[in-house]
């Protein structure tokens, strides 16, 4: 077959999922796309029109009308990907405190990740990518060449998701970190429309011994064999 031109990466929270998708893209020359930003740009659209974000109706409705890419970085300072709004740089303007405040219920709106699931796949379509998320496999890209499903126990990530925190010199208590990302992963893994799980074709990656670069290898053995 050759090289995947599209490989799928999901798994839980702090499973180290975008790190090895950026990785992966920075060697094959390939788009990493992070699908959570797009969930964050709706509710960033959402905020700034003054929508109720309870409002599921109007919601559902802006992610119909709203048209978002991803694309490279075209500025040299620290970001992934160029993500734009309706044409406008909003790489930034997603990452605030009230956007993190609001994305999760918008995210788990039918009509929202039903628009958001058909512009993944325009992006898909357009790109080779490296795309990361928790229904990629499963339901963005069913036909994705490759499909990776990464995980650890939850005290593996959690510990790792502590020692970022001290590395970037933020205050962190790994308990809190801890019921955190117990708490997402009973939202993600439990919620009526994709729920996670690993696709039925996916190859699982468990990292509880692995590090970052082991997993890239690992990775990078099964594109060689696809």
């Amino acid at each position: 077959m050759g090289q995947p031109t599209t490989i799928a990466i999901d798994g839980p929270a702090g499973s180290g999922k975008s790190t090895l998708g950026k990785l992966l893209a920075e060697e094959l020359g390939y788009l990493y796309f992070d699908t959570g930003v797009m969930y964050r740009a709706v509710t960033l659209g959402a905020i700034r029109r003054g929508i109720d974000i309870s409002d599921e109706v109007q919601i559902g409705q802006l992610a119909e009308d709203v048209h978002i890419d991803v694309q490279p970085p075209s500025v040299d300072d620290g970001r992934d990907n160029d993500i734009l709004l309706d044409g406008v740089d909003v790489t930034w303007d997603i990452r605030t405190d009230i956007v993190n405040q609001y994305v999760s219920p918008v995210s788990v709106y039918a009509a929202v990740r039903d628009a958001m699931t058909a512009q993944q796949r325009r992006i898909a379509q357009d790109n080779k990518v490296v795309m990361v998320g928790r229904d990629i496999g499963t339901v963005v890209m069913p036909d994705a060449d490759l499909k990776l499903y990464l995980d650890a126990s939850i005290e593996v990530r959690a510990e790792r998701r502590y020692q970022e925190l001290l590395d970037r010199g933020e205050p962190a208590d790994y308990d809190a970190v801890l019921k955190s990302l117990q708490n997402r992963d009973d939202i993600d893994s439990n919620r009526e429309i994709a729920p996670l799980k690993p696709a039925d074709d996916a190859v699982v990656i468990q990292s509880d011994c692995m590090g970052i670069e082991q997993v890239l290898e690992r990775a990078k053995e099964l594109i060689r064999n696809v």
